[in-house]
């Protein structure tokens, strides 16, 4: 169910004022009355739950609800005159480089916008002081882009002056600016419309939010998440192999998961051969009755291999000595808990005079670089194409996402309250659970 303390006022999209211009889709085939047109009132349940409509139903209420992407008949901007600039930022992701492109391709030949920058280098290209110049994005330099991983525009963390970006955005005329990044991203993204609102300034704030571990509140998914967990499936299987390769073997994948464990529990149930799933959200122990040692043991004497798959952010609170860390973000640093079980592992069953073969995979940043799958390209282009509309249409300080299988509209300082996490309680851990074997409660 999603988050109870969400108010009606909570999912209130920002505008920077009404819409007066027909949209050119109106001159095409699209005019007619069944094509796909939204207004701001085409809205869905925030919560699908049938027990959360009853009870607003029972008080009388309409229950909180997300305003749906997609084109409007009237847009705020005069297409000719707007100048649209797109960064990326943080960590890289699969799928970067195919919402660029669907935003450039989308812009230029469903609206007619001439003029559309590629700030370089995340927020650091909206600093004059880092001498970052902005290039020129069109369908021919955008062409190909997406047949490559990264970003065609570079990346970079931390936190810059917010006057100073919004500065820098006025100086260069532009409009409608796109940010392509996480919550940290979307976080400054939201500084910069508000900023620009209290001056007085008509900039639409559009993002695409970017994560791999799948975590940001309030949508169904993320983009390169798919591609993601489709390479760790890779990972589990070679892991697999490499522990059945030898006597005792034990194939030990450490995948992404700073705080959430998505991308570990869809390569276990994707493959159906890991034995135990360590993520953030559920607390193991090492040691005592159904503690991963015991587990592995039983494991190794009854089929002579066992496979184990921890998420980066899994275990910290095993990690003796771990220090306070942040990146240039402010996001936690976490302590390598693969190559601690690793060690500690081998440690154990060395003192049980038991032979243990361990193979340690880490492919996290083989996992992150790589291009988009064909269904995360397609979810791409959706992504950006409706990041053109909302701001053509002059609505700021949202983000584009699909929840319940639509695309909407939410605003930023929702999805950034917190992370979207594995619930220990629902049907994916209960499935992980089920598909490994392993104990509900590991040692705890």
């Amino acid at each position: 169910m999603a988050d109870s303390h969400v108010t009606p006022d909570d999912l209130e999209i920002s505008n920077l004022g009404p819409r007066e211009i027909p949209s050119p889709g109106l001159l095409r085939d699209f005019a007619q009355d069944g094509a796909c047109w939204h207004s701001d009132g085409d809205r869905i349940a925030l919560d699908d739950h049938m027990d959360s409509i009853r009870e607003a139903m029972r008080i009388d209420i309409d229950p909180p609800s997300i305003e749906l992407a997609g084109p409007r008949r009237e847009i705020f901007f005069k297409p000719e005159e707007t100048c649209m600039a797109i960064v990326t930022c943080g960590g890289l992701c699969p799928g970067i480089n195919d919402v660029i492109r669907a935003i450039v391709m989308q812009a230029h030949y469903n609206y007619g916008v001439k003029r559309i920058l590629g700030i370089q280098y995340g927020y650091e290209g909206l600093d004059p002081a880092f001498g970052h110049k902005p290039v020129e994005l069109t369908p021919d330099t955008v062409m190909n882009i997406a047949t490559f991983g990264g970003s065609f525009l570079g990346s970079s963390r931390g936190k810059r002056d917010v006057k100073v970006m919004v500065n820098r955005l006025e100086a260069l005329g532009v409009d409608i600016l796109y940010v392509i990044g996480g919550d940290g991203s979307q976080r400054g993204a939201q500084a910069i419309h508000e900023e620009a609102r209290r001056r007085g300034t008509r900039i639409a704030v559009v993002g695409v939010p970017k994560t791999i571990d799948n975590d940001i509140m309030f949508m169904d998914r993320s983009f390169g998440y798919h591609t993601a967990f489709a390479m760790a499936f890779h990972a589990v299987g070679s892991a697999h192999t490499e522990a059945k390769g030898v006597r005792n073997g034990l194939g030990l994948v450490k995948l992404m998961g700073r705080d959430s464990g998505f991308i570990a529990c869809s390569a276990a149930l994707a493959t159906g051969e890991a034995n135990a799933v360590l993520i953030p959200e559920v607390p193991f122990q090492l040691e005592g009755k159904n503690g991963l040692f015991e587990l592995i043991g039983q494991r190794i004497a009854s089929r002579g291999h066992c496979v184990v798959i921890a998420a980066e952010g899994a275990g910290q609170d095993l990690i003796p000595d771990s220090e306070l860390r942040t990146d240039a973000s402010g996001n936690k640093l976490h302590d390598d808990i693969g190559v601690f079980l690793k060690q500690r592992i081998a440690a154990h069953f060395k003192e049980q005079d038991t032979e243990l073969y361990i193979k340690y995979i880490d492919p996290s940043y083989l996992i992150r670089s790589v291009p988009a799958s064909p269904e995360d390209r397609v979810f791409c282009l959706n992504l950006g194409r409706h990041a053109v509309h909302a701001g053509m249409a002059g609505k700021t300080g949202m983000v584009v996402a699909r929840w319940h299988h639509r695309y909407v509209h939410l605003p930023m300082h929702l999805v950034t309250r917190g992370r979207r996490k594995v619930d220990p309680t629902g049907d994916l851990w209960r499935a992980v659970i089920e598909a490994t074997g392993q104990p509900v409660r590991m040692g705890v």
